[in-house]
Formats: structure tokens, C-alpha cells, sequence
């Protein structure tokens, strides 16, 4: 940050700065109206911030983030608790939530492996799912079409198919509204794999 900035905004920009997503611009524009904005507006964001961290627990069947010891979701009895999808953290919860078109249940892993990194089984949530499966009929990997996500998904789909569980993955391809020239090799790939009888 440029020397002719105050300390305090300094320090405020780099601690917005620490969020994902928020680059140093935008740091410094947070920095700039949190220290322009009312102290109590100030105290009362801090303060609901503070709050939301310390009610957050994790539930103890799904590892998703909730404010009991089981979520909604898991605790809901219109969910089919036979289908378990695996997603890799709660943000991918939310996002299939939105799309109103799934009823089963869900399994966050908290990562994906990533043996470079360090991330090996222990450290994620799938020692958890395992536990999980003794009604499971169905599990959808729903990992991210990455290299880890596509290790993690085959990972844990051999060790299911085991158990005799089906496991299905996310079909992947052309988003709606999509025009075939700007699509990429891999996702029209996909799409040509995973398509379906009209």
C-alpha cells in the first residue's frame, strides 16, 4: 500500500484484504468506509461478525456449517435420507440448495486431496461419510471438475461401489444459453459424453 496512507488504513485494508475473493483495491475501499462510518455501525458489524462465528458449529451428521448440533436439512423429514451428496465445502450447499431440484441430503468434505498440498484422507470429512452409509442407497460425488475434485470423487466412489452403493457423478457440459464456439475442448467433451435421448 502507498506510504502517503494513514496506519490505520493500512491495517484495516490488510485485514480485509485476508478474504477471499478481495483483492487490494477493494480492501482499501472497505477500509475506507469502515473507518469512515459510525462507530456503533462499526461495533454493531464487528459484534454480529464475532456472534455468527461463535454460534457456528458443525452438524454432527453432514459436517455442514449450522447453529444446533444437527442442520435443517439432516433434521428435515421430508429429505430423502437415502441419497447423500458429496460436496466438497457448505458454499456448494448453498449453491445446490438454490437450484430447488435436489430432496436427498448432503456431505461436506471440508477440502479435496491434494497430496502436493498435504490434504490425504485423514484431513478431510471422509471417514465421516463412511460412517454414514449403512442406509445409503445412492451417493452423488458432487466435487468440482478439477484435478482434485475428480481424484477425491474416484477416490471415494471406489471405496463405496465396495459397499454395494450405487455412486453417480455430476454431469457436466454446456450451460444454458451457451454458444458452442466459446465452449472449451473439455466442457463440450462432456457434454458430448453426457448427453441425453430427446
Amino acid at each position: 500500500m502507498a506510504e502517503y496512507n494513514s496506519q490505520p488504513l493500512i491495517l484495516a485494508a490488510q485485514e480485509f484484504a485476508k478474504l477471499p475473493g478481495i483483492g487490494l483495491k477493494t480492501a482499501q475501499r472497505l477500509a475506507y468506509y469502515i473507518l469512515n462510518a459510525p462507530e456503533e455501525e462499526v461495533e454493531q458489524f464487528a459484534t454480529g461478525i464475532l456472534e455468527a462465528r461463535r454460534s457456528m458449529r458443525i452438524c454432527r451428521c453432514c459436517q455442514n456449517i449450522c447453529s444446533d448440533d444437527e442442520c435443517e436439512i439432516c433434521s428435515s423429514v421430508r429429505r430423502d435420507k437415502s441419497v447423500i451428496c458429496v460436496v466438497e465445502s457448505p458454499k456448494d450447499v448453498s449453491a445446490i440448495e438454490r437450484s430447488g431440484g435436489f430432496s436427498g441430503v448432503y456431505h461436506v468434505l471440508h477440502g479435496l486431496l491434494s497430496p502436493v498440498n498435504g490434504i490425504g484422507p485423514e484431513q478431510i470429512k471422509i471417514r465421516e461419510l463412511m460412517a454414514r452409509l449403512s442406509s445409503a442407497e445412492e451417493v452423488i460425488m458432487a466435487t468440482s471438475p478439477t484435478v482434485e475434485g475428480e481424484a477425491t470423487a474416484s477416490y471415494i466412489s471406489r471405496m463405496i461401489k465396495q459397499m454395494g452403493i450405487k455412486v453417480t457423478r455430476l454431469a457436466y457440459g454446456l450451460p444454458a444459453g451457451a454458444s458452442l464456439e466459446y465452449a472449451d475442448d473439455i466442457t463440450l467433451q462432456r457434454a458430448l459424453e453426457n448427453r441425453n435421448e430427446i
